[in-house]
């Protein structure tokens, strides 16, 4: 039995197809849509998540941040996502699951939720 609370075997990060991107998280093999593409943890942490970002919305008041476990970090954010995040703010974790059939070797996107209000996203925002 697996008691992990980081699950990720379905992800791995390597360079990004999107323009400019840096680093992106892909399928290690087909998900189907609804399935769980990763479970992950997150630290909360004290300091300006406006410029920083590599830091998660982590409050429904948008005044706390978080780091994630895993390969969260590494999804880059589209128009067009193929996963979703729920989070689970008192437990500090998140699961991430597919908006769509997904394909091996397809990079794995979501759309950030502080795209439009957060200082390092407005100044330079590239969507595909």
């Amino acid at each position: 039995m697996n008691n992990s609370l980081v699950k990720c075997s379905k992800v791995s990060v390597r360079n990004s197809s999107i323009d400019n991107a840096g680093l992106g998280a892909f399928a290690n093999t087909f998900i189907k849509k609804g399935e769980i593409v990763e479970i992950g943890l997150v630290k909360q942490v004290d300091c300006d998540g406006h410029k920083n970002p590599y830091l998660f919305t982590w409050s429904q008041d948008k005044t706390v941040w978080a780091y994630g476990a895993g390969c969260a970090t590494f999804y880059n954010t589209s128009n067009n996502p193929n996963t979703h995040m729920e989070r689970d703010f008192d437990n500090l974790s998140y699961k991430i699951y597919a908006t769509r059939d997904i394909q091996k070797d397809e990079e794995l996107t979501h759309t950030y939720l502080s795209l439009k209000w957060r200082e390092c996203f407005v100044k330079d925002s590239k969507l595909d």
